[in-house]
């Protein structure tokens, strides 16, 4: 990848990158992309074979309640700094918009 690719990518995601930093990120990245191409490619080239194993399925279970209704409430709230009633408050970290 080329360097201006990584600190464009970086500043998308708000991280401070060193020059030294985003140049070894150029090549390592660049490996990287390699190397999955590489893994894709095997990939499909394999899709044409037959599998060697047997059928693949979820195991599945059915869900069980294993608790009683509000078991852990009156815990969970006594460890709550603030609470109102039944509820936790907790401090607000979105702007409504």
């Amino acid at each position: 990848m080329k360097r201006d690719e990584i600190t464009h990518l970086a500043s998308l995601a708000r991280v401070h990158l060193t020059e030294a930093e985003a140049d070894a990120y150029s090549i390592e990245l660049a490996q990287i992309v390699d190397y999955v191409s590489t893994v894709s490619d095997i990939a499909a080239d394999e899709a044409d074979i037959a599998p060697m194993v047997g059928a693949r399925h979820n195991v599945l279970r059915a869900d069980v309640i294993t608790n009683q209704p509000e078991q852990y409430t009156a815990d969970a709230l006594r460890e709550m700094p603030h609470t109102d009633g039944r509820h936790m408050l907790v401090k607000k970290i979105m702007k409504a918009k």
